[in-house]
């Protein structure tokens, strides 16, 4: 029986993929041997012996300490692409909001509550409406920094709306060069999108490398009047610098979905409660793919959409006992782990072995089952960090 401890409200249909037959799962386990979560920070958080596997029902890992669950052999999921309709919506949404003077219509549409002459009221905002006028996107050049699945999603829509697109990414994948629209330009470097872009829109992780990406120096190559939208990540902007740049004119207006102080209060700000991922099916979609993920390395040890850890599957022979071995990606480990087998006996049927940065993983299925002495050998081996044991399952 696995244990599965939640945090946060997670959809029911992700806690439906857990058999209750294998899977204990609640708010209020204890000795769990995964955390299924959402926005909950773990860093000051004692993480138990027993756990295994950390599920971050959303794309950004940035309340996990990756570093921690590496050492300690934690496999860290995130769920990348689930919720990118949601986020791209709001995207699209952000965009008209900066071109057209809808809130501070809507605002001063309130204002008119009360008013019981139609005809003095029809006259008064024939009167007023030119105050909110503002461009159409057509014709508008968009700039996508990040250009996976969010930043594919919101190049179809732009180019559908007529505009032109520009993007950037220095570290796209195959599979998103795939889903990209070849009517996007792709730039070469950050500064030439920012140079030639009317809007500009954020869609890259938080990591080290992409704080304050948008900085003074970014913020004074844009077009006067620009319009940037960050739904990604707050560290990825410098808000004192856009508040500077705000102020002297140079950046027409900022629509996030990360208020912060400073900047809530400003004129040209629009900024959303965090609300990119809040829709019932964006929430479905990442807690099913989160909690399918939970439950095929628990039970197979194979990996999808690790953050930490290298992507990994390995088919099971019936009968077969299968070893999860989680190393530091040295030289010699897995000869030496094979070694320990072979010293002892223990045929290999099957194996994979995958590497990622620093870490790596192996999936070894062996004929027999495996002893605790051999087990005790294998973790006694220089940079073998985890080692689990699973047992035969009939039919594979």
């Amino acid at each position: 029986m696995f244990k599965v401890r939640t945090y946060n409200r997670i959809a029911v249909r992700g806690l439906d993929r857990f058999d209750r037959a294998s899977f204990e799962v609640g708010s209020d386990i204890g000795h769990p041997d995964a955390f299924l979560i959402r926005s909950q920070a773990l860093h000051d958080i004692e993480f138990p012996d027993t756990l295994l596997a950390i599920a971050r029902a959303g794309a950004g890992v940035n309340n996990v300490p990756i570093a921690r669950c590496s050492a300690a052999g934690v496999v860290v999921f995130n769920t990348p692409g689930a919720n990118a309709n949601a986020v791209k919506e709001l995207v699209v949404a952000g965009m008209l909001l900066s071109a057209r003077g809808i809130l501070p219509g809507i605002a001063w549409v309130g204002g008119l509550a009360g008013t019981t002459d139609a005809a003095a009221m029809s006259a008064t905002i024939e009167k007023e409406k030119a105050r909110f006028a503002g461009t159409e996107l057509k014709g508008r050049t968009l700039g996508i920094v990040g250009l996976g699945a969010i930043g594919s999603m919101v190049a179809d829509v732009a180019l559908a709306l007529g505009m032109k697109v520009l993007g950037f990414d220095p570290a796209l994948s195959v599979d998103a060069a795939w889903r990209l629209s070849n009517a996007v330009t792709r730039m070469e470097n950050l500064q030439a999108l920012l140079a030639r872009s009317d809007l500009v829109t954020l869609h890259v992780p938080a990591i080290e490398a992409t704080r304050h990406l948008v900085d003074d120096e970014a913020l004074r190559l844009m077009k006067p009047g620009a319009v940037l939208l960050n739904f990604a990540r707050e560290s990825i902007v410098d808000a004192a610098a856009v508040r500077r740049a705000l102020d002297a004119g140079r950046l027409g207006r900022y629509v996030c979905d990360f208020p912060e102080p400073g900047l809530v209060e400003h004129p040209k700000v629009i900024a959303m409660p965090h609300i990119g991922a809040s829709t019932e099916e964006s929430e479905e979609n990442c807690a099913v793919m989160a909690a399918d993920q939970l439950v095929d390395y628990l039970r197979t040890g194979d990996v999808t959409n690790a953050v930490n850890f290298p992507a990994v599957r390995l088919e099971r022979a019936p009968g077969t006992t299968r070893l999860v071995v989680l190393n530091d990606n040295v030289a010699g480990v897995l000869g030496h782990v094979l070694s320990v087998l072979a010293d002892r006996t223990v045929n290999v049927v099957d194996m994979v072995n995958k590497s990622r940065g620093e870490l790596g993983i192996n999936l070894i299925d062996v004929e027999s089952a495996i002893g605790d002495a051999v087990v005790a050998a294998i973790r006694a081996v220089p940079h073998v960090i985890r080692v689990r044991v699973l047992a035969p399952v009939e039919g594979g």
